[in-house]
């Protein structure tokens, strides 16, 4: 339950500071403005690869095990061959 809200915060944190790069963007009349939206950008860019590397580390470790239709198809049993025909 801790990682899934670790996940959703850092997913809420990136919009939230894509948005703000998009308001310093649309905003920009002054060179102030123009390196806020890239201090914006990078934080966003920043998150998003922190988010990556925790995500990989959890899984890898087994704190975090994937579910849905990737794992399932990896779980099947390959169809075993009759070697006598």
């Amino acid at each position: 339950m801790i990682i899934k809200s670790v996940v959703i915060i850092a997913f809420i944190l990136i919009i939230i500071s894509l948005g703000s790069a998009l308001f310093h963007l649309v905003n920009r009349k002054t060179e102030e403005q123009s390196e806020k939206t890239v201090k914006a950008l990078t934080f966003r860019i920043t998150l998003s690869i922190l988010l990556f590397v925790f995500l990989f580390i959890a899984v890898a470790t087994g704190i975090f095990k994937p579910h849905g239709l990737g794992v399932t198809m990896h779980s099947q049993q390959p169809a075993q061959t009759n070697p006598n025909k």
